[in-house]
């Protein structure tokens, strides 16, 4: 089994953070899998990130955070038998450039690339997506269309350390 990434993450107010674990709890009521993650939007990941990944996020996050980010479709991620479905965002011009340039940087990345989007379902079995969609879609109405992302962290799980980068 392998480990867990290094991660450059956006965390959400915490009301908003709040509404979203209520929605797994609905979610895992319907009879869905379980959702044990912190509601956050990755920048970048890595078996281990550089300090030059860290230090620039530490130089652009701070004037691109807080920022508001909208949620514009559900994607689905994966080709295997366990999928991930998403909310797909977009954000301010100022996050979206600051994360690309942090993506850039990082040597096990996809490049400038950045697809900003909130993991709803980690490992859904694929027979049960649209199923999964279809509750989600219900439980997450138009109340939950846009976000606050109010801090930006380096998450080394190894460790357990949460090393702030941007925000309160």
């Amino acid at each position: 089994m392998s480990r867990s990434p290094e991660n450059i993450l956006l965390y959400l107010e915490a009301q908003e953070e709040e509404q979203l674990r209520g929605i797994f709890a609905d979610l895992e009521s319907r009879g869905f899998p379980r959702q044990n993650q912190t509601p956050h939007i990755s920048i970048t990941f890595a078996p281990e990130l550089s300090d030059e990944v860290a230090l620039r996020a530490a130089q652009l996050l701070p004037s691109a955070v807080p920022a508001r980010l909208r949620r514009v479709g559900t994607v689905v991620f994966g080709i295997k038998r366990k999928q991930t479905v998403a909310w797909l965002m977009e954000t301010t011009d100022d996050l979206e450039i600051a994360a690309r340039e942090i993506s850039a940087l990082n040597i096990h990345g996809r490049g400038p690339r950045w697809v900003p989007h909130l993991t709803m379902g980690l490992r859904i079995p694929r027979e049960i997506v649209p199923d999964y969609i279809r509750a989600l879609d219900e439980l997450g109405s138009e109340h939950q269309l846009e976000f606050t992302a109010t801090r930006a962290g380096l998450w080394k799980p190894k460790i357990q350390q949460l090393t702030l980068l941007a925000g309160e």
